[in-house]
Protein backbone atom coordinates (compact mmCIF):
# COMPACT_ATOMS: atom_id res chain seq x y z
CA UNK A 1 0.00 0.00 0.00
CA UNK A 2 0.93 3.65 -1.05
CA UNK A 3 0.25 6.99 -0.01
CA UNK A 4 0.13 9.93 -2.31
CA UNK A 5 -0.39 13.50 -1.86
CA UNK A 6 -2.67 15.27 -4.30
CA UNK A 7 -3.26 19.37 -4.50
CA UNK A 8 -5.93 20.54 -6.02
CA UNK A 9 -4.91 23.88 -7.08
CA UNK A 10 -6.36 27.18 -7.02
CA UNK A 11 -7.49 27.23 -10.29
CA UNK A 12 -9.18 24.05 -9.81
CA UNK A 13 -10.94 25.15 -6.48
CA UNK A 14 -11.61 28.34 -8.04
CA UNK A 15 -13.63 26.76 -11.19
CA UNK A 16 -15.59 24.48 -8.52
CA UNK A 17 -14.00 21.27 -9.57
CA UNK A 18 -13.34 19.74 -6.36
CA UNK A 19 -15.98 17.57 -6.11
CA UNK A 20 -15.40 16.27 -9.32
CA UNK A 21 -11.31 15.81 -9.13
CA UNK A 22 -12.31 13.57 -5.88
CA UNK A 23 -14.43 11.23 -7.12
CA UNK A 24 -12.10 10.17 -9.69
CA UNK A 25 -9.50 8.73 -7.51
CA UNK A 26 -12.29 7.77 -5.04
CA UNK A 27 -14.23 5.67 -7.90
CA UNK A 28 -11.36 3.49 -8.71
CA UNK A 29 -10.99 2.51 -4.51
CA UNK A 30 -8.34 4.92 -3.69
CA UNK A 31 -8.73 5.67 -0.11
CA UNK A 32 -8.99 9.37 1.28
CA UNK A 33 -6.61 9.73 4.71
CA UNK A 34 -5.99 13.14 4.89
CA UNK A 35 -7.44 16.12 3.85
CA UNK A 36 -7.33 20.02 4.81
CA UNK A 37 -8.73 23.17 2.68
CA UNK A 38 -5.77 25.32 3.20
CA UNK A 39 -4.13 28.94 2.03
CA UNK A 40 -0.50 27.48 2.23
CA UNK A 41 2.74 30.20 3.17
CA UNK A 42 5.51 31.04 1.12
CA UNK A 43 8.04 28.42 3.06
CA UNK A 44 5.76 25.31 2.71
CA UNK A 45 5.15 26.78 -1.37
CA UNK A 46 9.08 26.99 -1.31
CA UNK A 47 9.70 23.49 0.61
CA UNK A 48 6.87 21.61 -2.27
CA UNK A 49 8.75 22.35 -5.10
CA UNK A 50 12.84 21.10 -5.59
CA UNK A 51 15.25 23.10 -5.63
CA UNK A 52 17.80 21.18 -6.81
CA UNK A 53 19.77 22.06 -10.38
CA UNK A 54 18.43 18.62 -11.56
CA UNK A 55 15.11 19.60 -11.58
CA UNK A 56 15.57 23.11 -12.72
CA UNK A 57 17.41 21.74 -15.81
CA UNK A 58 14.58 19.33 -16.19
CA UNK A 59 11.96 22.26 -16.10
CA UNK A 60 13.69 24.75 -18.66
CA UNK A 61 14.80 22.37 -21.06
CA UNK A 62 11.16 20.98 -21.15
CA UNK A 63 9.87 24.69 -21.51
CA UNK A 64 13.08 25.35 -24.39
CA UNK A 65 12.07 21.99 -26.33
CA UNK A 66 7.77 23.07 -25.87
CA UNK A 67 9.40 26.53 -27.49
CA UNK A 68 11.48 24.74 -30.25
CA UNK A 69 8.75 22.88 -31.55
CA UNK A 70 6.06 25.86 -31.88
CA UNK A 71 8.83 28.24 -33.14
CA UNK A 72 8.75 30.61 -30.15
CA UNK A 73 11.88 32.70 -29.05
CA UNK A 74 13.03 31.75 -25.22
CA UNK A 75 14.75 35.59 -25.30
CA UNK A 76 12.45 37.50 -26.32
CA UNK A 77 9.32 35.37 -24.22
CA UNK A 78 11.52 34.85 -20.85
CA UNK A 79 14.80 37.27 -21.39
CA UNK A 80 16.61 34.10 -21.10
CA UNK A 81 17.45 30.86 -22.92
CA UNK A 82 19.17 29.41 -20.67
CA UNK A 83 17.38 26.08 -18.78
CA UNK A 84 18.60 26.80 -15.56
CA UNK A 85 17.18 30.39 -15.29
CA UNK A 86 14.21 29.36 -16.81
CA UNK A 87 13.75 26.38 -14.14
CA UNK A 88 14.38 28.98 -11.28
CA UNK A 89 11.83 31.35 -12.79
CA UNK A 90 9.38 28.42 -13.51
CA UNK A 91 9.61 27.66 -10.09
CA UNK A 92 9.08 31.33 -8.15
CA UNK A 93 5.90 31.37 -10.56
CA UNK A 94 4.90 28.00 -9.14
CA UNK A 95 5.55 29.08 -5.23
CA UNK A 96 3.54 32.28 -5.98
CA UNK A 97 0.79 30.79 -7.11
CA UNK A 98 0.66 28.03 -4.53
CA UNK A 99 0.46 31.08 -2.07
CA UNK A 100 -2.52 33.08 -4.64
CA UNK A 101 -5.53 31.61 -3.00
CA UNK A 102 -6.90 28.19 -1.00
CA UNK A 103 -5.86 24.84 -2.30
CA UNK A 104 -6.85 21.30 -1.34
CA UNK A 105 -4.08 18.94 0.05
CA UNK A 106 -5.58 15.19 -0.12
CA UNK A 107 -3.61 11.98 0.75
CA UNK A 108 -4.53 9.04 -1.11
CA UNK A 109 -4.17 5.58 -0.18
CA UNK A 110 -4.30 2.36 -2.02
CA UNK A 111 -1.70 -0.22 -4.21
CA UNK A 112 0.75 1.59 -6.11
CA UNK A 113 -1.22 4.71 -5.43
CA UNK A 114 1.57 7.24 -6.77
CA UNK A 115 1.11 5.95 -10.10
CA UNK A 116 -2.03 5.22 -10.04
CA UNK A 117 -2.91 8.67 -9.21
CA UNK A 118 -0.40 10.08 -11.91
CA UNK A 119 -2.28 8.08 -14.40
CA UNK A 120 -5.69 9.55 -13.56
CA UNK A 121 -4.07 12.74 -13.54
CA UNK A 122 -3.39 12.88 -16.77
CA UNK A 123 -0.23 14.71 -18.40
CA UNK A 124 1.52 17.71 -16.56
CA UNK A 125 0.38 20.04 -20.35
CA UNK A 126 -3.18 19.39 -20.68
CA UNK A 127 -3.29 19.82 -24.26
CA UNK A 128 -1.08 16.46 -24.05
CA UNK A 129 -3.46 15.22 -21.56
CA UNK A 130 -5.64 12.34 -22.50
CA UNK A 131 -9.24 12.15 -22.63
CA UNK A 132 -10.52 10.51 -19.26
CA UNK A 133 -7.47 12.21 -17.06
CA UNK A 134 -8.55 15.03 -15.03
CA UNK A 135 -6.49 17.13 -17.09
CA UNK A 136 -7.63 15.75 -20.08
CA UNK A 137 -10.79 16.82 -19.52
CA UNK A 138 -10.68 19.85 -17.32
CA UNK A 139 -7.56 21.31 -18.22
CA UNK A 140 -7.59 24.49 -20.40
CA UNK A 141 -4.35 25.99 -20.14
CA UNK A 142 -1.09 26.08 -22.43
CA UNK A 143 3.02 26.79 -21.45
CA UNK A 144 3.09 29.37 -23.97
CA UNK A 145 0.25 30.97 -22.73
CA UNK A 146 1.36 31.25 -19.39
CA UNK A 147 4.99 31.97 -20.02
CA UNK A 148 3.64 34.81 -22.31
CA UNK A 149 1.70 35.88 -18.58
CA UNK A 150 4.83 34.87 -16.36
CA UNK A 151 2.96 32.83 -14.40
CA UNK A 152 2.49 28.96 -14.25
CA UNK A 153 0.83 26.68 -16.06
CA UNK A 154 -3.08 26.26 -14.73
CA UNK A 155 -2.79 22.41 -14.67
CA UNK A 156 -5.67 22.13 -11.62
CA UNK A 157 -3.72 19.51 -9.51
CA UNK A 158 -0.46 18.30 -8.57
CA UNK A 159 0.45 14.60 -7.56
CA UNK A 160 3.15 13.49 -6.48
CA UNK A 161 5.55 11.57 -9.11
CA UNK A 162 7.41 9.18 -6.78
CA UNK A 163 7.15 7.12 -3.39
CA UNK A 164 9.65 8.91 -1.82
CA UNK A 165 8.69 12.23 -3.55
CA UNK A 166 4.76 11.64 -1.60
CA UNK A 167 6.84 10.85 1.72
CA UNK A 168 8.28 14.28 1.89
CA UNK A 169 5.21 15.69 0.52
CA UNK A 170 2.97 14.66 3.23
CA UNK A 171 5.05 15.65 5.83
CA UNK A 172 5.50 18.69 4.57
CA UNK A 173 1.54 19.62 3.83
CA UNK A 174 0.43 17.35 7.38
CA UNK A 175 1.19 16.07 10.64
CA UNK A 176 1.18 12.76 11.80
CA UNK A 177 -2.05 12.64 13.81
CA UNK A 178 -3.46 14.39 10.39
CA UNK A 179 -2.90 11.01 8.71
CA UNK A 180 -6.13 8.85 9.45
CA UNK A 181 -6.14 4.89 8.82
CA UNK A 182 -9.15 3.26 8.74
CA UNK A 183 -11.07 0.20 7.44
CA UNK A 184 -12.81 0.53 4.16
CA UNK A 185 -15.76 -1.85 4.64
CA UNK A 186 -16.28 -2.60 0.35
CA UNK A 187 -13.17 -4.15 0.46
CA UNK A 188 -13.84 -5.97 3.33
CA UNK A 189 -15.32 -9.63 3.86
CA UNK A 190 -16.06 -9.10 7.55
CA UNK A 191 -17.17 -5.33 7.61
CA UNK A 192 -20.41 -3.66 8.62
CA UNK A 193 -22.23 -5.44 5.27
CA UNK A 194 -21.23 -8.84 6.85
CA UNK A 195 -22.16 -8.13 10.48
CA UNK A 196 -25.46 -6.57 9.48
CA UNK A 197 -26.21 -9.71 7.35
CA UNK A 198 -25.55 -11.85 10.16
Amino acid sequence: MEKTLVLIKHDGVSRGLIGRIVSRFERVGLKLVALEFIKSTSDMGEGHYPTSDEWYLKVGNRTLSDYKAKGIDPIQELGTDKPMQIGKLVKQWNVDYLTYGPVLAIVLEGPDAVSLVRKIAGDTIPSKALPGTIRGDFGMDSIEQANKQKRPLYNLIHASGEVDEAETEIALWFGEQEVFDYKVHSNSMTGIYGKLGS
